[in-house]
């Protein structure tokens, strides 16, 4: 009966998405002949149908009903209830009925956009959306579809990968991911819409800024949290390793994050024109090739990639949306381009620029690193591998003029930069980083990256700062309070910025001033390590529901004083072979102390041993970044946009008509 239902409402989400692209089509040339309400009983089929299956995936899960193919391949009866809930989206058609339920959420934001059947901009996206879902929904059905009833239950299934039952975090990284990935759709669909209709300018940016901005926001927490998760559970001491999943999402955020500056380059300036379309269909393709790269057997295997129908239809789904976008952008292209041009480089549209192409080359190099192991073995047989190595190689130096570009950026005037405005404005931001790091050098810091990164942190910080002071009309917090909130674009952006600068100063710290270590110990044997005098205690076993835990005690003692009682673990899940590991972490403001097991052996405990200096700087800047897109588009200022854009919108359709 579950099974029957997700299904059927599957089709009906079908349904509904093919209906979506039959009317919007036909309003397209007849916006007489189709009733708004055709498109919102389209759309509203799709959402039904995504959130009933949605639904009855959770609660086959939740009754155990191992009568459902995907029940049976990914849960088990002694599943915690937490990870029951996320085994929904932990698996590959489960978390395609994810996507395809975020598509739809996204598909009924933008008819909110349509007013009326003479908006063709509007009906144009929702035409695109209704093609994007259509393929969507369409795997679901077949391929990929979770709701396949087996003729002989098991009485119980093997449970979720371990690694995904062993933190909350589970409940929290994946769906932001998925809204940050699927929301890159509505631009990609107001980006395709503008080029069918010959319509340039900035109405598609506009309409489009705040999904952007969602997308982006929420695919920057799924990387932040993604790499928390890594660091608290994976027990290898990191929390980012140019793994290809991990930088399947961070190509379309690199992307999205140069689509953002060059969009309102344009609205502001009329520049960059084509070159939005081409960054927001390479955002939307690389948004795609996530899902490919994630969630078929590619990475692991190119033999095995041919085992899944999921993986060639993906591939075959990227390979259109890249031929038939840029072929459109080709044949529309010289209509597109925009004769206006920076006047000097040194000014704030040539720090844009610049911004743009760091951007845009920091995601090819990462695409290269991810992508070409895969072709070397698709047409040769041989295996690669592109390791750590060439990723910190070609990444810091980008990383470095990125925040160079960054920081120095918002401070230069449009137009040109002249000498005396950009002393004048940098000279105090300068000398108090030249301060800083003089400071840091005398204090016996010698590692370069770390004081040049702390010298550009500190100038960024200290120009933001006294841009508030000297842009209020007086320097008291409400009138600061009273500037920020009338700019919520602006200073929402300068706060992602300040965010990314303290993550890369917690990246430079923790890469070069980390110690590491380890060591072997015996029953009531002592090491030292970081000015502690570890001793190990022993092991105590857990026993749960679904698994055991081994837990090792670790003692940090300081003059004789027990300060801090690491226990770092091994856990067995019942139905699974593999054992998970989990490190303990002692967090200060000045330092994090990371133990995990290597091994446990008769008596005898191997321990990896890890300090970290100032850790809590990546957290926190990732979380400033999530902040400021959350303050960009937050506030008063927003819905007044909102009004205005909609009026302009009425305007240009009216001018377009008549």
């Amino acid at each position: 009966m579950i099974a029957a239902t997700g299904w059927t409402a599957i089709v009906i989400a079908l349904a509904g998405s093919v209906s979506l692209v039959i009317h919007g089509w036909r309003a397209e040339r007849r916006p007489q002949g189709v009733p708004r309400a055709a498109l919102k009983l389209s759309v509203g089929g799709m959402v039904f149908g995504s959130v009933v299956a949605f639904g009855a995936l959770q609660v086959a899960l939740l009754t155990d009903d191992f009568s459902v193919s995907y029940v049976a391949e990914n849960s088990a009866r002694a599943t915690p209830l937490l990870f029951k809930i996320s085994t929904a989206w932990s698996a590959l058609s489960g978390s395609i009925v994810l996507w395809t339920l975020v598509l739809a959420g996204f598909t009924a934001a933008v008819l909110r956009q349509v007013r009326d059947m003479q908006d063709r901009l509007g009906i144009g996206a929702l035409v695109v959306m209704g093609l994007v879902a259509t393929f969507f929904f369409g795997l679901v059905a077949t391929v990929a579809n979770p709701f396949e009833i087996l003729a002989n239950p098991p009485t119980d299934g093997p449970g979720p990968n371990p690694i995904l039952q062993n933190h909350f975090m589970v409940l929290i990284h994946p769906p932001m991911l998925y809204l940050g990935l699927v929301g890159f759709t509505v631009p990609f669909a107001f980006a395709m819409s503008a080029l069918m209709l010959r319509q340039g300018g900035v109405d598609w940016l506009r309409r489009t800024r705040r999904s952007n901005l969602v997308a982006w926001t929420f695919l920057t927490g799924g990387l932040v949290y993604g790499a928390w998760w890594s660091y608290e559970v994976l027990g290898w001491g990191g929390f980012w390793a140019w793994d290809p999943v991990e930088n399947a999402a961070l190509i379309p955020w690199l992307l999205a994050t140069a689509f953002i500056h060059s969009s309102a380059l344009q609205v502001r300036r009329g520049m960059l024109q084509a070159w939005n379309f081409v960054l927001v269909l390479a955002t939307f393709s690389t948004t795609i090739l996530a899902t490919l790269l994630t969630r078929s057997s590619v990475i692991a295997s190119v033999h095995s990639f041919t085992q899944s129908g999921v993986g060639p239809a993906l591939l075959g789904f990227l390979v259109i949306v890249l031929g038939v976008g840029f072929t459109l952008f080709a044949m529309r292209g010289e209509q597109l381009l925009s004769n206006r041009r920076p006047e000097s480089i040194l000014s704030r549209e040539g720090a844009f620029l610049t911004n743009n192409v760091i951007l845009s080359v920091f995601a090819f190099v990462v695409l290269l690193g991810t992508i070409y192991p895969v072709f070397v073995e698709a047409f040769s047989g041989g295996q690669v591998s592109v390791g750590r190595p060439f990723f910190d190689r070609m990444a810091v130096p980008l990383s470095f003029a990125l925040l160079l570009a960054m920081g120095i950026g918002p401070f230069m005037p449009y137009r040109r930069a002249g000498g005396a405005v950009m002393w004048q404005r940098l000279r105090v931001p300068l000398l108090l980083a030249a301060a800083v790091s003089a400071a840091l050098v005398l204090a016996g810091l010698r590692e370069v990256s770390v004081v040049l990164v702390a010298f550009l942190v500190t100038a960024m910080v200290s120009g933001t700062v006294r841009e508030l002071l000297t842009n209020a009309p007086q320097p008291r917090p409400q009138s600061i309070w009273r500037l920020v909130r009338r700019q919520h674009g602006y200073w929402g952006g300068q706060l992602a910025h300040i965010g990314l600068a303290l993550v890369a100063l917690a990246i430079a710290t923790s890469g070069t001033l980390a110690e590491r270590a380890s060591v072997s110990l015996t029953i009531g044997e002592s090491t030292p390590f970081d000015g502690y005098t570890l001793t190990y205690e022993g092991i105590e076993q857990v026993p749960g529901g679904d698994r055991s835990a081994t837990i090792a005690g670790i003692v940090f003692e300081a003059d004789g004083e027990v300060v801090f009682r690491a226990e770092p673990a091994l856990t067995q899940f019942n139905n699974q072979v593999q054992a998970v590991a989990t490190p303990s972490i002692w967090s200060t403001p000045t330092r994090d102390i990371y133990v995990a097991l290597s091994s446990l052996e008769d008596g005898q405990v191997t321990i990896n041993l890890y300090r970290y200096p100032f850790m809590w700087l990546l957290w926190t800047g990732g979380l400033t970044v999530m902040v400021g897109g959350v303050w960009a588009l937050a506030g008063g200022a927003r819905r007044r946009g909102a009004a205005v854009q909609l009026e302009e919108h009425r305007t240009s359709e009216k001018g377009a008509h008549d």
